[in-house]
């Protein structure tokens, strides 16, 4: 894969800064903040509290990169003793010696979670691999657009890299792909709030609300499958 760096980004927790794309994988005001807020609050907390505090989840991730996303819904997992099947995919997965370098453990604050992390990189491909009694990933080394399954699931994080980017992500043909992904009453979200993305996510037929952003951003959208 093309060259990345660690960065550390306002809130003291790593990103990586993709040199071909001229792109951080997460907000440079803070990547642990973004994840928290735009993945496991507006996402899956919300999903979660609006649908009665089920004790089973099924979360499918585009982008599943240094795997923050992930260790936040294992540790959502372990704290509310909610399983969790998170499927997850990406195409360019990074290489361990960028892994073990990130402070995604030490900035949560919670050590016991470092051997999490670790599985979480090295666990098997292609297969469903159980880390612990509450949490689950399968990981899949694919694009959206070849990502085939007959499962549907309750959330959906959307972590590509930015509209500006990589436009080929963010097609309507991929929104209404990921519409189909979800169960009824599923949620999207997304750390982009921009006009053509929340036109499009209602064109598939998503109900779209337009939230306060994390820190250091304005807004994002999370899309509603009703």
């Amino acid at each position: 894969m093309e060259k990345v760096k660690i960065i550390i980004t306002e809130d003291g927790s790593h990103s990586l800064y993709h040199e071909g794309l001229k792109e951080t994988y997460h907000s440079f005001h803070g990547a642990l903040q973004e994840s928290i807020h735009v993945f496991i609050e507006k996402g899956l907390r919300f999903w979660r509290t609006k649908s009665g505090l089920p004790k089973h989840v099924d979360i499918f991730e585009v982008g599943f990169g240094t795997g923050l996303n992930a260790l936040l819904a294992a540790q959502f997992a372990i704290e509310n003793e909610v399983k969790i099947n998170f499927t997850t995919i990406e195409p360019f997965p990074l290489d361990m010696e960028i892994i073990n370098q990130l402070n995604y453990v030490s900035s949560i604050g919670q050590q016991d979670l470092k051997s999490t992390f670790e599985q979480l990189h090295t666990s098997e491909w292609e297969k469903k691999i159980e880390i612990n009694p509450y949490f689950s990933i399968h990981k899949v080394k694919t694009k959206l657009e070849d990502f085939q399954t007959q499962e549907r699931f309750d959330a959906l994080f959307f972590d590509a890299f930015a509209p500006s980017k990589q436009a080929e992500l963010w097609t309507v043909d991929l929104l209404r792909k990921c519409f189909n992904l979800l169960k009824e009453g599923g949620v999207f979200t997304t750390y982009s709030a921009k006009g053509q993305l929340k036109r499009d996510l209602k064109s598939v037929g998503f109900e779209v609300e337009t939230l306060p952003g994390p820190p250091g951003k304005k807004e994002m959208v999370r899309g509603i499958v009703n």
